[in-house]
């Protein structure tokens, strides 16, 4: 059992988790997250583990389940996100495992730093968002710049797991130049380390001034796009309905709106502006370059019928009265 156990609060764990922990019986685990869990280990063979033993507890509770024993593998927070499960998983398919063998592999969903942290202060997820792990012990450092330029320039809401460690201490320096380069300087951040544990810690300070917050490996950095922000110690990213609807008068939709219908401005009517603007004269590679997207895109969405996507689109609400 790949058991995800949350932030380290048993409050925060779910029912299956404990469950999972409480049939088994063998527990494995960094020794850090076995701290956490101390409590429900009692009469249970335990192996601790260090930082970089990850395939070793892997291999071990692959053992122990051949031998019959019930194995909890856990992870802290969600086992599937920078978690046990991968590895894992690498290890029983080197080994000759599938899911008819006489092994049975269960992963236990736990909440993942992104959700503790983001619970802990206020609503910053409430529109697209994404995590990148700033450890390049495992994945080339150029990979994860493009992976940070990119989510940077898209606008995301990001989580930066593993920002800073003893010993890498100016991959968050370098984080904070790729966001710089597309973000305003006083976006919102959010540095919040050990949530829900002893030693937790929330700080707001804005993208400038990242770098210079404490962080360690125990800190989740959240980012804000450019819509979010803070008031009255609250991290909050909006949904968009203000793009639709009156908020502040009787809830009515704006002109030229309607409820259940794709915005004005979403996808039929953006194809629209395109190609009235495109056949008023404005080139492709203009097109491209305001809307700052790919121009074979642009071509190829000019190429598109716009009633093609209509007949579509009136299809799927039909569908969805009837449901």
């Amino acid at each position: 059992m790949l058991v995800g156990i949350g932030p380290g609060s048993h409050d925060h764990m779910t029912h299956r988790a404990r469950a999972a922990i409480a049939e088994s019986d063998v527990v494995v685990g960094y020794v850090t997250y076995i701290k956490l869990v101390a409590d429900l280990l009692e009469g249970k063979e335990v192996v601790r583990k260090g930082m970089t033993e990850e395939l070793d507890r892997a291999v071990h509770a692959l053992a122990s389940a051949r031998e019959g024993k019930k194995v909890a593998l856990i992870s802290s927070g969600d086992a599937g996100v920078y978690g046990m499960a991968g590895p894992t998983y690498e290890v029983l398919f080197q080994a000759g495992w599938t899911p008819e063998s006489d092994v049975e592999v269960e992963v236990v969903p736990g909440a993942s730093a992104i959700n503790a942290c983001a619970a802990l202060v206020g609503a910053p997820l409430t529109h697209d968002f994404c995590s990148i792990s700033l450890s390049d012990l495992l994945t080339p450092w150029p990979v994860i710049a493009r992976r940070l330029d990119a989510v940077a320039a898209a606008d995301f809401v990001v989580a930066l797991y593993n920002p800073k460690s003893g010993r890498r201490t100016q991959q968050i320096v370098e984080a904070q130049r790729l966001f710089l380069r597309h973000r305003r300087p006083d976006t919102p951040v959010a540095v919040v380390k050990s949530a829900y544990r002893r030693r937790e810690r929330i700080e707001f300070t804005t993208l400038d001034k990242m770098s210079d917050c404490d962080i360690g490996m125990l800190t989740t950095v959240l980012i804000g796009n450019s819509n979010t922000f803070i008031r009255h110690g609250l991290m909050v990213t909006p949904r968009g309905y203000a793009n639709k609807y009156e908020l502040h008068g009787d809830g009515s939709t704006r002109q030229g709106e309607r409820p259940g219908r794709s915005l004005s401005t979403g996808l039929l009517g953006w194809m629209e502006n395109l190609k009235a603007d495109h056949t008023e004269g404005e080139s492709i590679a203009a097109l491209a370059l305001r809307h700052k997207l790919p121009a074979d895109y642009i071509e190829a969405v000019l190429m598109t019928p716009a009633e093609e996507v209509a007949l579509k689109e009136d299809a799927a609400s039909t569908e969805e009265s009837e449901a």
